[in-house]
């Protein structure tokens, strides 16, 4: 008897950028000012969500100001404290959060997520980042970013050594018999006595293994090393393209470098950013989009994308093209992600900085659609097939709005087409994302590897 292979799941998560992706998006008539430190914004996003079936809710983070705050609301919750409140006001929907490997100890953000995993029975992902802004660096008494190359060996450690610990207790470790008094089986809890050059941790970590066995590792970066990290530990990475062919490259290169890892041939999902705005027909979609652009003081996304590509703001002119010989910005030690994504965008045609703004729609680096429901949907559609995407990280253009917009008109068209779940099938993030839960070898087997 033959058995059948079940088909290719689209996966979606939603971005909680407090009051949406487009930076005038707080200035509509229904929109909260104060939605950015509010918990029940964010629950109110994360139902939506979950009504519809979304995998996961994610939350950026950033250890300084990098927002020009005279103008736009700032990440400003910390993501796990916010993400325990969202878990506590869900049921199903997966949570992830943002964790800085240049500006934490492995230790602590071990604990953290494996509590965020424990009390959201089981929904808990880190997205991991090296942290590249001047100042995250002053905040913690540094004078300088410290170097590319640096940042991400010590994330490589730093990762190394969460799983570690995350492992240091086997699932059964815990025995509870009350008729015998015996509470924890020691032999199955081991230090994890890790020297590194970053890094003396030596474990075991303070709490059993999680629902999830681990939470799910995502990553989000686009440079050499970012993609090493990613094919090295990632189980989805975060990624920003513009074309399928981009995505496509992308995606190769990360399952074949984690496959000579012996990671498998697909060891990691592609979820591009894409941001969204929907509307009845294209025309209002477009209306809605240049209504919200327009509101958008051009001083601030001429500087907002000057920060992207690293120059002064001075060498951009609305209505010139881009400069051409941009470099990456920081002789390489700033974002990759977003140079390359933003440069992406300009090689079809010629660009002025102003159409470059609008179609970022303020200056960002993700790709944007703008359209009715059946537009959208037929995109999502053309890039999941093709292979160049395995779901997306969805960025509506306002919230809670632009997400329920998205629920109401996109959603269904893709459970039609048989693309996306019409309901949840398991509780935790790895079940919505289709990931085994990892193998923890006893400790006689793990001392002697």
């Amino acid at each position: 008897m033959s058995q059948t292979t079940a088909p290719r799941q689209l996966h979606l998560n939603v971005n909680i950028l407090h009051s949406g992706f487009i930076p005038s998006a707080w200035r509509l008539p229904e929109a909260d000012p104060l939605a950015f430190t509010d918990a029940a914004h964010y629950v109110k996003v994360a139902r939506i969500a979950e009504a519809a079936k979304f995998d996961a809710v994610f939350l950026a983070d950033n250890a300084s100001i990098i927002e020009q705050i005279d103008f736009r609301p700032i990440t400003a919750l910390e993501p796990t404290v916010l993400l325990a409140t969202v878990a506590a006001a869900t049921t199903h929907i997966g949570i992830i959060g943002t964790a800085s490997t240049s500006y934490n100890e492995p230790y602590n953000i071990a604990r953290r997520f494996a509590t965020l995993d424990h009390v959201s029975g089981g929904r808990a992902g880190w997205n991991i980042v090296t942290t590249a802004d001047p100042g995250s660096a002053r905040n913690f008494g540094l004078d300088a970013v410290p170097d590319h190359g640096g940042r991400y060996a010590r994330a490589d450690e730093f990762t190394s050594v969460v799983k570690a610990l995350w492992n240091s207790w086997e699932d059964d470790a815990v025995i509870g018999d009350k008729a015998s008094g015996r509470f924890i089986d020691e032999s199955r809890v081991r230090p994890i006595s890790h020297r590194g050059a970053h890094f003396s941790v030596q474990g075991p970590l303070n709490l059993p293994r999680t629902p999830q066995g681990q939470p799910v590792l995502i990553q989000a970066g686009g440079s050499g090393d970012g993609r090493e990290l990613a094919a090295r530990h990632a189980e989805a990475v975060f990624s920003a393209a513009h074309t399928i062919e981009e995505s496509l490259a992308y995606s190769r290169a990360i399952n074949e470098r984690a496959a000579a890892l012996g990671r498998g041939p697909h060891a990691v999902k592609i979820l591009p950013g894409l941001a969204t705005i929907v509307g009845a027909t294209e025309a209002q979609a477009l209306r809605r989009r240049d209504e919200l652009v327009d509101m958008i003081p051009w001083s601030y996304s001429l500087k907002r994308l000057a920060g992207t590509l690293g120059i002064p703001v001075e060498r951009l002119e609305l209505d010139k093209p881009l400069p051409a010989d941009l470099a990456l910005p920081n002789g390489g030690n700033g974002n990759h992600t977003f140079f390359h994504a933003t440069l992406s965008l300009v090689k079809s045609r010629a660009h002025t900085v102003r159409d470059v703004i609008r179609a970022l729609c303020g200056g960002g680096g993700h790709r944007v659609l703008v359209g009715t429901p059946e537009q959208i949907a037929d995109e999502i559609e053309r890039w999941f097939k093709a292979g160049a995407a395995d779901g997306f990280n969805l960025m509506p253009d306002a919230l809670p709005s632009g997400l329920q917009d998205f629920a109401d008109g996109v959603v269904p068209i893709l459970q039609q087409r048989g693309l996306f779940r019409t309901e949840y099938v398991g509780r935790t993030l790895r079940e919505h994302f289709g990931l085994a839960r990892p193998v923890n070898l006893p400790a006689s087997s793990a001392q002697a590897a």
